[in-house]
């Protein structure tokens, strides 16, 4: 299958899941009854729901994922690991500690701006960090469990500023910051994010063909004309912006950056140029499909997007693992 292909399939793929979480939801609704409220021939109800609800949802869920999708390919290329992805390395978690300091000492009320950008900041921190290290140590592994220890920290941190909340409805929001969730989203926060996730994502395509040289290895790359440090810097850069973006939007959601490149990785040759869009439109796919899920299983309170992200992804994750394990052995 060539790239083109891969990447039309993946398109439609795309439409079919973001119309589909439009007509599936705690009360389905038909085709036609959606179709009425894009087209505004349908009755009030039916367009707030679909236009003002589900819609933003959706989009939501998709831009997030493709953020993320994005940027664990990305990352992957550039430490040359299948494991690397912003959850696993630390990169969500701290994004999420940084929009939840800003809820906590009410930076909030600033403006809608304030917690997407404090995620942002969380996100290239930890990922200039990553960067850094990644130029010190020789071990992957090593700079995996640098990130799974940054990850931990972040968490508990977290966890210390949902003890100390001032009031329930703070603790609320850091819950769902914390946890990831697309409920209750806007239009207007699909506005103010999705610039920035654009942006991202832009900066991390510029970096395509550095990360197919890198394939190599580095000094292979480096005789063959790369500049390593403006590499690293520009894909620890695109991925800090999508992904602080995405957890500014949605929260932390985790493991959906390693899913969707190991899907994709073998239809492409395993050449990391060509993953990385059909990583950010699979991603996005699932998460859209993951939200869905939230909303149509029959519990009391909703579950959360990163709940759910998480129980799908994790045992993904420790099956590559163990694969790349036996592989190397």
């Amino acid at each position: 299958m060539t790239a083109r292909t891969l990447n039309t399939v993946l398109l439609i793929a795309s439409l079919v899941a973001i119309v589909l979480a439009c007509l599936l939801g705690s009360t389905d609704m038909g085709i036609v009854r959606v179709l009425g409220a894009f087209l505004g021939a349908a009755a009030p109800g039916d367009s707030i729901v679909v236009l003002d609800i589900r819609l933003p949802r959706a989009l939501a869920a998709y831009a997030v994922g493709a953020a993320l999708g994005a940027s664990g390919a990305a990352l992957q290329g550039l430490l040359r690991n299948p494991l690397a992805e912003p959850g696993v390395l630390g990169v969500s978690a701290t994004a999420a500690l940084f929009a939840t300091f800003a809820l906590y000492y009410g930076l909030s009320v600033a403006g809608a701006f304030v917690v997407p950008l404090a995620a942002m900041a969380g996100a290239l921190a930890a990922t200039a960090l990553l960067a850094a290290a990644a130029m010190r140590i020789r071990s992957i592994v090593t700079l995996i469990l640098l990130g799974v220890g940054l990850s931990s920290f972040a968490a508990a941190v977290m966890s210390l500023l949902l003890n100390l909340a001032p009031n329930p409805f703070t603790l609320s929001d850091m819950i769902n910051w914390a946890l990831g969730s697309v409920a209750n989203r806007s239009l207007a926060d699909l506005v103010l994010a999705v610039p920035f996730i654009v942006a991202g994502l832009a900066v991390l395509y510029a970096t395509r063909h550095g990360l197919s040289v890198l394939t190599l290895g580095e000094e292979a790359a480096a005789g063959a004309g790369l500049d390593l440090g403006r590499q690293r810097v520009a894909v620890v850069l695109g991925a800090g912006i999508a992904t602080g973006a995405a957890v500014g939007l949605a929260g932390a959601i985790g493991f959906v950056g390693i899913v969707a490149p190991h899907v994709v990785r073998p239809l492409v040759s395993h050449d990391p140029a060509r993953s990385l869009l059909p990583s950010a439109l699979l991603a996005g796919i699932i998460l859209v499909f993951a939200d869905v899920v939230v909303r149509v299983l029959p519990t009391t309170n909703e579950l959360k997007l990163g709940v759910v992200a998480a129980l799908i992804g994790a045992p993904a994750f420790a099956w590559i693992a163990v694969r790349r394990r036996a592989v190397h052995d």
